[in-house]
């Protein structure tokens, strides 16, 4: 991910997972400069962070930074002056929405707000979305192992097909989501709806919501270099 947000002269990007409702630890994948993440995740900046608010509120993408768009309070300038010490000065976030609701969100920041960052985002802003849906996938099936539902023991890959499966995605698209065949998923599907004693996904989606499988919420992801 930070060669390819290189490669649209975007200096560094931030993978949030959602803190859950009972004040849990957001997790985060960034390469941000250690010092700021350290600074925000110790002072539970993600609490207040008016992106972060804003991509709680809505599932569209949005640009923000100093004099951008209205994420103007005086907290909010505040806290972007600080991240902009550490070289932090523009963005664009993609929020990841869920059935169950806000989940994640994949920023691409920038040191100025150079032409070239502007070109970027009004050019290619549904390529860099397709890339934050990719590794929220991809986040997401790294984080999780083996998950344990009323008696079955649910792989990764076969819960990640169902939460999908959830949303409305059809085997072709949870494909194309996730890099495997169309043929894979269905593979995935079937044995997961074996493994939960039904015979529709319709059926499997409701037993997993039931036990809360697709509410499951990752463990702090803490810093990556």
């Amino acid at each position: 991910m930070s060669q390819a947000a290189a490669a649209f002269d975007l200096s560094c990007f931030a993978y949030l997972s959602m803190p859950d409702k009972t004040g849990g630890q957001a997790g985060l994948i960034s390469n941000y400069p250690l010092a700021w993440t350290t600074h925000y995740l110790q002072r539970h900046y993600e609490r207040f962070d008016p992106v972060i608010v804003q991509a709680l509120g809505q599932p569209e993408p949005f640009e923000w930074g100093l004099g951008i768009g209205s994420l103007a309070p005086s907290k909010s300038q505040e806290l972007f002056e600080e991240a902009a010490r550490f070289g932090i000065r523009y963005g664009f976030t993609i929020p990841i929405h869920s059935n169950r609701g806000p989940v994640a969100a994949v920023t691409f920041a920038a040191d100025e707000r150079r032409p070239q960052f502007e070109r970027t985002i009004g050019e290619h802003a549904r390529v860099l979305q397709l890339m934050a849906m990719y590794f929220h996938a991809h986040a997401q099936r790294k984080i999780g192992s083996n998950r344990p539902i009323t008696g079955a023991s649910l792989s990764a890959r076969e819960a990640e097909c169902l939460e999908w499966a959830a949303q409305g995605k059809s085997a072709w698209e949870i494909g194309t989501i996730l890099g495997i065949s169309r043929h894979t998923v269905a593979t995935y599907l079937e044995n997961a709806k074996a493994k939960l004693g039904v015979r529709t996904i319709v059926q499997a989606v409701a037993r997993v919501t039931e036990s809360k499988l697709i509410g499951h919420r990752p463990h702090p992801l803490g810093h990556l270099p």
